[in-house]
């Protein structure tokens, strides 16, 4: 059986978690494949809001089991913490909740050296989540880093206590200021530790490949958005991890061949949270209006988002990269009232016009060129079938097609799971 991807085709904060709980009822596995706590994936249902920031978007569905990947980064302290939360829903995790032996931990002096390091930056920082998450890459990649399946073996504590102390080298290196009791924040870790340990720990490659041979349907949860993958996107305003379609293959073992549908996920505008350059980003009230309409805040750092129009060029580059074979449109209703909406379809790059995503997008070498729609002023969030939309909406909604030569499949018009439309 093929295993589907759902991928954010921005720089993150599309809607995927909330796309994953649509989808979820027809799916058997739903799997994480990067990223780590700097994720906020937000599902709205029955009046309760969830933010999910490790465990995958499929949790609240009970015949759904649930995939931690080897590409994941966990930091056992948020993911206690995040276990806690669901308790009122009565979910048993130990049946439905799995984690990959070979996913990497997240030490607090990892936390330590995050923000050390982005502090050492001064005004060139990248805006980091401070989670800790470059850093666990970073020893993952240099070979040293600590596993999951370390935690099944006597010696682990002395694996932490060799790691954490060439932490604390490497923080005083930094030579900044920082207040912290890393006795205290140890004791939280192994306390943490404990817990995780009660989940199930599993060979997560041997898992799917199982899963798949069984018939099961998989669907594998991105995290960020492509914009910010660490080869693709806006280096370095980017995550540490592969946010693109080829980070589900190494980040669950799973072969490209066994790629089915490809879902990409962008909204109808453009959104940014951190440092970074955006070409479409609006400083005027329509900038204002769609950060307050859509509550553009962080749902893992609380910091707002910055709003602009949707920027084609760099959605196109996405799919190209991702080989996108459907397209998921959220937050239209955001759009609800503007008198003109404008999208980028080509940029003035160095003094010529490209269509391409270029090398860079700092603002003095590139300057967005737009097309313009008249808008419209409907409340689309009671609306349940594409007759509804207003004729505004669905002549956005064709050119867009038309450009991107992708069907779009679904539009989001409210952050309810029932307030989707299915196209088609």
């Amino acid at each position: 059986m093929a295993v589907d991807l759902l991928l954010g085709l921005q720089w993150g904060d599309e809607g995927k978690g909330k796309i994953v709980d649509v989808l979820t009822q027809g799916y058997d596995v739903i799997a994480r494949f990067q990223g780590g706590p700097n994720a906020g994936h937000t599902l709205e249902f029955d009046g309760i809001k969830h933010v999910l920031h490790t465990i995958p978007s499929g949790i609240f569905h009970k015949n759904a089991q649930n995939v931690v990947g080897n590409g994941v980064v966990i930091d056992p302290v948020v993911f206690q913490k995040e276990i806690e939360k669901q308790a009122p829903f009565h979910l048993d995790l130990t049946k439905i909740l799995f984690i990959s032996r070979k996913a990497h931990l997240i030490l607090p002096t990892h936390r330590l050296l995050d923000a050390a390091s982005e502090a050492a930056k001064g005004k060139a920082k990248i805006g980091s989540t401070l989670k800790g998450i470059g850093p666990t890459y970073m020893d993952k990649t240099g070979r040293n880093g600590m596993r999951v399946g370390d935690l099944e073996f006597d010696n682990w504590k002395e694996k932490y206590r060799a790691l954490a102390e060439k932490h604390q080298a490497m923080i005083g290196f930094y030579n900044v200021e920082l207040e912290y009791d890393l006795k205290e924040l140890e004791n939280e870790f192994f306390k943490a530790v404990e817990a995780l340990k009660k989940l199930p720990f599993i060979d997560s490659e041997q898992f799917m490949h199982e899963a798949q041979k069984s018939g099961k349907k998989i669907l594998a949860e991105g995290a960020q958005g492509s914009l910010l993958d660490i080869d693709f996107g806006t280096y370095p305003y980017v995550t540490s991890s592969n946010t693109t379609a080829a980070g589900a293959c190494t980040g669950l073992g799973v072969s490209p061949k066994s790629i089915g549908k490809v879902l990409g996920i962008f909204k109808a505008y453009t959104t940014r949270v951190g440092s970074g350059p955006f070409p479409t980003e609006l400083f005027d009230e329509d900038g204002a209006t769609m950060g307050r309409v859509g509550r553009e805040f962080g749902a893992t750092t609380g910091r707002p988002r910055r709003c602009g129009w949707l920027d084609l060029v760099a959605l196109k580059y996405a799919i190209q990269v991702n080989g996108v074979t459907e397209l998921i449109m959220m937050k239209a209703d955001v759009l609800s009232g503007f008198d003109t909406i404008k999208v980028c379809h080509a940029y003035q790059y160095r003094g010529t016009e490209i269509t391409h995503f270029p090398y860079t997008l700092e603002d003095d070498a590139v300057m967005p060129l737009y097309t313009s729609f008249k808008g419209w002023n409907q409340d689309l969030t009671g609306m349940t079938q594409e007759g509804d939309l207003p004729q505004e909406l669905l002549a956005y909604v064709h050119y867009l097609e038309k450009e991107l030569e992708v069907p779009i499949t679904m539009v989001s018009v409210g952050p309810d799971r029932t307030q989707t439309i299915v196209r088609g």
